[in-house]
């Protein structure tokens, strides 16, 4: 099993798939790193030899932010936004769309399961 930026990356699957498992790498930068080393996207991540495997790992560390690197970075980038106290700052302290959605209907994702009002049993009775 491959472990590239401490991901195990996923047995049986093509490597162009696998490394998009590790967080900041998607199918196009997954493509130009694999074409950069001229390996096949259609390998197998079980069938990668330690070399290639080396190879893609001093890649993502001299060129690109991953996981733990650009968590960070994100999260850094958003409490800086608070810290602002900007419209997009605001919007990420009240846990609501940040980039222009609607909420009247919408936003379920971002403001959490619905809140329904409690109703009272039976209503009024008659004498």
């Amino acid at each position: 099993m491959a472990r590239i930026a401490g991901v195990d990356l996923p047995r049986r699957k093509r490597i162009e798939i696998g490394m998009t498992y590790i967080y900041g790498i998607g199918r196009t930068t997954s493509q130009s790193i694999l074409s950069r080393l001229k390996i096949d996207p259609n390998t197998n991540t079980d069938d990668l030899t330690e070399e290639q495997i080396n190879d893609i790992r001093k890649v993502l560390d001299s060129d690109y932010k991953v996981e733990g690197e650009l968590r960070t970075e994100v999260s850094m980038n958003i409490k800086r936004l608070m810290d602002l106290g900007c419209y997009r700052g605001l919007r990420h302290r009240k846990s609501l769309p940040v980039r222009g959605q609607r909420t009247s209907t919408n936003a379920r994702t971002r403001k959490g399961p619905k809140r329904s009002a409690v109703k009272k049993k039976g209503g009024a009775k008659k004498k």
